[in-house]
């Protein structure tokens, strides 16, 4: 039966949605980056470990010929049984209220739907990559199959293109923000951080197009 019975036998065990999900990587093949969708994103949280935590919200901008979308975001919020209220202070998401809410597995439906097999970027991404793959995990799928670039990773990997000088090695969302006057608006909310997230993102391409240093391999190899 060999192991393309087996990857069907999996596939169909398990919901529509995550076979559509998986099938969009079937075949892809890289169109100039000015012409590529890229998703920025941001999760808020309970806390920070990626096992005991969980997500209260997802938030995600699309971008497209290096413009922001703003017509095309999404915007998800996430019932939880875990809850931490001293997370509050710093998101304002709170356990019950009059904003919809929704299961993991619905939430996690609505954002592979929105991002389909684009490329993600994320302000230190392995955290919210990785909080998302765990509440995959909890529902029975698998891992995001989408590349990602860290605007954290990306900025600091080109800080001498950038400034020509030496600077820090980490740098806060915030920090970037200053560095590169991006107003700070919405801050700790997910969609508002998904959207200084891409602005940032924009930012630093812009910088490295001008330079002529903007080119696949150097944008993924974060």
């Amino acid at each position: 039966m060999g192991f393309n019975w087996f990857k069907k036998k999996y596939k169909d065990t398990h919901p529509q949605f995550w076979k559509d999900y998986v099938d969009r990587f079937d075949s892809i093949s890289k169109a100039a980056i000015s012409d590529t969708r890229f998703i920025a994103f941001d999760t808020e949280t309970t806390g920070f470990n990626k096992i005991k935590d969980r997500i209260l919200s997802i938030g995600a901008v699309s971008i497209k010929h290096k413009t922001i979308e703003v017509n095309n975001t999404l915007e998800l919020f996430v019932y939880q049984k875990v809850f931490n209220p001293d997370s509050v202070k710093i998101h304002g998401i709170l356990k019950t209220g009059h904003v919809q809410k929704h299961t993991e597995m619905e939430a996690i439906e609505y954002f592979l739907n929105y991002i389909q097999n684009t490329i993600l970027i994320a302000h230190h991404s392995a955290f919210d990559y990785g909080m998302i793959n765990q509440m995959l995990s909890r529902n029975g799928l698998g891992t995001l199959k989408n590349e990602c670039i860290d605007t954290g990773v990306l900025f600091a990997k080109s800080k001498h293109i950038i400034y020509r000088d030496t600077l820090k090695k980490h740098y806060t969302l915030d920090d970037l923000c200053t560095e590169l006057n991006v107003p700070i608006v919405d801050r700790h909310t997910a969609t508002g951080d998904a959207l200084l997230t891409a602005m940032v993102y924009l930012k630093i391409i812009a910088r490295l197009d001008k330079r002529q240093n903007l080119n696949w391999s150097y944008l993924l190899n974060t």
